[in-house]
């Protein structure tokens, strides 16, 4: 079983979606999406420069429309048809749920258009923003960041955790970092995940009931706990709630595991998720699908898979 993975804020550079647009119909669905969003999205994927797209109100539609024509472009089927597992971190939760068939694509972008929306009036209200922890021991470094007066916003396994707070928490943290850490600041614009939040899940609140919401078609795992979700239903109050409250995508890694997967393969902006299941997931294969050149290796690890489902059946029969 393979696991489709869809990342979160941070993960897009300048330019990145650039050769995608010499993808049939690409352009054209991307500038579709970004129509709903009311955002130039091949602008904003091709020339924008870094700051522009940094911006929350930015970042996470453009992140979000990016996987879901990643997708379209590495896939000629529909996903309910193929053994794999969707999952996603923070904004690309919404990416993953879209692709499970949770909510449209044109639902998804309004769904992540609010939010964002929603994140960066938040994150107006005081200077915050997100370093990454990297290395040191578990325990002590929730115990800095806790000191400090952070949050943990992102559990990510593979020995990075991400501390969120107001920009003297952080300062606060880097003064006195944990042993045997590292402390970077992150491209992001206020303290996702955290108390800060609060107001973006009353916006998603509201909009909830303009949603047309169906059941996963595929295994979803929900940020939460790292468990798949039960129903479109909750799926969706999953992706409200993750709003203001940690992600553990160490959970989703462990579920991933446990459930056999042993090819993971990140959508566009890829190469973030992949890195943390190398160190998360030990002996897992990867691919990250950064551009149109990488979709051949993500074929060839669909084909793998087969070929090894196809020998376990045999052995099974023997």
């Amino acid at each position: 079983m393979l696991a489709i993975v869809c990342p979160g804020q941070g993960s897009q550079t300048p330019g990145f979606l650039a050769p995608w647009l010499e993808v049939p119909s690409v352009a054209e669905r991307l500038g579709a999406l970004g129509d709903v969003a009311g955002l130039d999205l091949v602008a904003h994927g091709t020339t924008s420069d870094e700051e522009t797209i940094k911006d929350t109100a930015v970042a996470q539609p453009l992140i979000v429309a990016a996987g879901i024509v990643t997708a379209e472009a590495l896939f000629d089927v529909d996903l309910s048809e193929l053994p794999i597992v969707l999952a996603g971190h923070s904004v690309g939760e919404i990416t993953a749920s879209a692709l499970a068939g949770v909510v449209s694509a044109e639902d998804a972008m309004r769904f992540v258009s609010v939010r964002a929306q929603g994140m960066a009036r938040a994150a107006a209200v005081a200077p915050t923003g997100m370093s990454a922890v990297l290395g040191g021991d578990r325990e002590e470094v929730l115990a800095a960041i806790a000191a400090a007066g952070a949050e943990p916003a992102n559990v990510n396994g593979g020995g990075q955790i991400v501390a969120a707070g107001t920009f003297e928490q952080l300062e606060a943290l880097a003064a006195n970092p944990p042993a045997k850490t590292r402390i970077v600041p992150l491209k992001v614009a206020g303290a996702f995940h955290t108390q800060h939040m609060a107001s973006a899940v009353s916006d998603l609140e509201a909009l909830r009931p303009s949603l047309s919401v169906s059941d996963p078609t595929v295994p979803l795992l929900s940020n939460y706990d790292g468990a798949p979700v039960a129903s479109g239903d909750a799926a969706v109050a999953s992706l409200i709630a993750q709003v203001s409250r940690p992600v553990r995508w160490d959970l989703c890694m462990e579920t991933l595991a446990s459930r056999g997967v042993t090819g993971v393969i990140e959508l566009a902006p890829a190469g973030t998720l992949v890195g943390l299941a190398k160190r998360g997931m030990p002996g897992v294969k990867t691919v990250a699908v950064k551009t149109p050149g990488d979709v051949a290796a993500a074929l060839e690890l669909f084909a793998a898979d087969a070929e090894s489902g196809e020998a376990r059946n045999e052995e099974e029969t023997v």
